[in-house]
């Protein structure tokens, strides 16, 4: 099951400007219990719908090979344009047909993708590529307790937030809608019985105006907001800046 939200050119470039890479507490995490599940040393990461790359880039320095896949090509495109990453590699092609031979993965990851994989069939081939005691490390993402600061006026810039996402609300596509929900399900079914479950992992960080704006425009609730009135989505992003 491919879901095709993320592939124009234009979308893919946003992309790679704006989205959040994950934070070093979270890779060191999984960096930490892949040492105590398998130990050294880390030969192969393969980090599924890897998009532009963000989460591929974090783990090249500790592995000897980082492939990424993405079903986009136009997002394999802006993450190949990346300099200085001689050891990742970006291939085309789905979670659920893995070009790994059995028993040669070390870790797959999945960085805000997992929801859109097919839980059975992205789990069989998990289960084939990955070495002995290889491990899985699915990544979801929520702004649901985002808070903003500045100066006095972090309140009013909550809610100008909030504003923004129930304006983009009804254009929500149902695997997002449903991101936590369908990994949750995915988790349940992932055989392992040492698997391990990490809730609410804070991080604070420094984000300008702009890319706090262009963040928003790399949503695809707001790209298919764009689609159906190209003229008010470019508004509401030019009238939240101004606010």
């Amino acid at each position: 099951m491919s879901y095709r939200l993320f592939e124009g050119k234009d979308h893919a470039s946003i992309y790679q400007k704006y989205r959040f890479t994950p934070p070093d507490e979270l890779k060191n995490i999984i960096l930490q219990y892949l040492d105590k599940k398998k130990g050294q040393p880390h030969v192969l990461a393969v980090d599924l719908g890897c998009g532009t790359g963000q989460n591929s880039r974090l783990l090249a320095p500790h592995f000897r090979e980082v492939v990424g896949i993405d079903i986009s090509e136009c997002q394999l495109e802006e993450a190949r344009a990346v300099p200085g990453y001689p050891n990742i590699t970006y291939r085309k092609g789905t979670a659920e047909e893995l070009p790994f031979a059995d028993g040669s993965v070390d870790l797959l990851t999945a960085a805000s993708a997992a929801h859109w994989f097919d839980p059975s069939r992205f789990l069989a081939e998990a289960i084939r590529v990955l070495k002995p005691r290889g491990c899985i490390a699915l990544l979801g993402f929520t702004d649901a307790t985002t808070r903003f600061h500045y100066h006095d006026c972090g309140d009013r810039l909550n809610q100008i937030y909030e504003e923004v996402k129930q304006v983009l609300k009804p254009y929500t596509s149902n695997p997002v809608a449903l991101s936590e929900g369908r990994l949750e399900k995915l988790y349940s079914a992932i055989p392992f019985p040492d698997k391990e479950r990490i809730e609410s992992i804070q991080t604070k960080s420094f984000i300008p105006l702009r890319n706090l704006v262009g963040f928003i425009e790399t949503w695809s609730m707001f790209q298919a907001y764009r689609r159906k009135d190209p003229q008010t989505a470019n508004d509401l992003l030019l009238n939240t800046q101004k606010r």
